[in-house]
C-alpha cells in the first residue's frame, strides 16, 4: 500500500464512511418520496386515466424548481431550512437535507420517464379487470417498469455521489471533500488521485451492479 495511504488512513475510512452515509441517506429519500412523487407525476399527467392538471402542474412546478437549481447553491439556499430540521446546518447530518431533497427530485422525474414506458393497454386492461388504484400501481405499473426503475435508481445514486464532493461547502466530508482539503490543497495530488482512483471504482461497482440486476429482472 502507498506510504501516504497508510499516513491518511483513518481520515480515508472516515471519509468513505461519510459519503455512505449521504448516499445512502438520499437512496432511501429517493425510493420512499421520490418514487410515491414520480408515480403522481405519471398518473396525474394529460391522457392517463387519473388525469389531473392541477395536481401534475403543481408537483411538476416544484420538482423542475428544485432540478434548475445549481446544486451548490440550492445547499446555501436550503442552509436555514436545514438549520431548522437537523438543529444546524454543519456536518454530515445536516449535508444529508439538500441531498435528500435533490434526490427526490432527481428521482421523481427517473420515474415518471419510466412508467411511460410502460405501454398504455396495460393500465387499461387492469382497470377494465376491477383493479384498485394500488394493485394497478404495484401489481401493473411498478412490475413492468421495474427494469426502469432499477436503473433510473442506478443513475440517480452515481449522480447522489456526485453531488456528495459538494458538500465539504457545509462541513459535510466525504471523498470528495477529503480529497480538495488534504490532496488539492495541500499540494499532495498522488492522494487526490487515489481518492479520485476510489471514487470511480465505486461508481463502477454500482454501475455493473444496477445493470446487472435490471437486466435480471427483466422479462419482457
Amino acid at each position: 500500500m502507498p506510504e501516504v495511504l497508510v499516513q491518511y488512513q483513518a481520515e480515508i475510512w472516515q471519509a468513505i464512511a461519510e459519503t455512505f452515509i449521504m448516499v445512502g441517506i438520499s437512496i432511501i429519500a429517493a425510493v420512499l418520496i421520490g418514487l410515491p412523487v414520480g408515480t403522481l407525476l405519471f398518473l396525474c399527467r394529460k391522457g392517463q386515466v387519473f388525469e389531473n392538471q392541477l395536481v401534475f402542474g403543481t408537483v411538476n412546478f416544484f420538482v423542475n424548481v428544485i432540478r434548475s437549481f445549481p446544486f451548490l447553491l440550492l445547499v446555501v439556499f436550503l442552509i436555514p431550512f436545514t438549520r431548522l430540521v437537523i438543529g444546524t446546518a454543519i456536518g454530515t447530518a445536516a449535508a444529508t437535507v439538500p441531498l435528500s431533497i435533490i434526490a427526490i427530485a432527481h428521482y421523481s422525474r427517473l420515474v415518471e420517464q419510466a412508467l411511460l414506458d410502460v405501454p398504455k393497454g396495460v393500465m387499461e386492461a387492469a382497470i377494465s379487470m376491477g383493479a384498485s388504484l394500488k394493485e394497478v400501481i404495484f401489481k401493473f405499473l411498478y412490475v413492468e417498469a421495474r427494469s426502469g426503475l432499477v436503473l433510473g435508481l442506478t443513475t440517480s445514486i452515481i449522480s447522489f455521489i456526485s453531488y456528495s464532493t459538494i458538500m465539504g461547502v457545509v462541513g459535510g466530508g466525504g471523498i470528495g471533500d477529503f480529497a480538495i482539503r488534504y490532496g488539492y490543497q495541500q499540494f499532495k495530488t498522488d492522494l487526490m488521485i487515489y481518492m479520485i482512483g476510489i471514487m470511480i471504482i465505486l461508481v463502477q461497482l454500482i454501475q455493473f451492479a444496477g445493470t446487472t440486476i435490471s437486466r435480471w429482472i427483466d422479462k419482457r
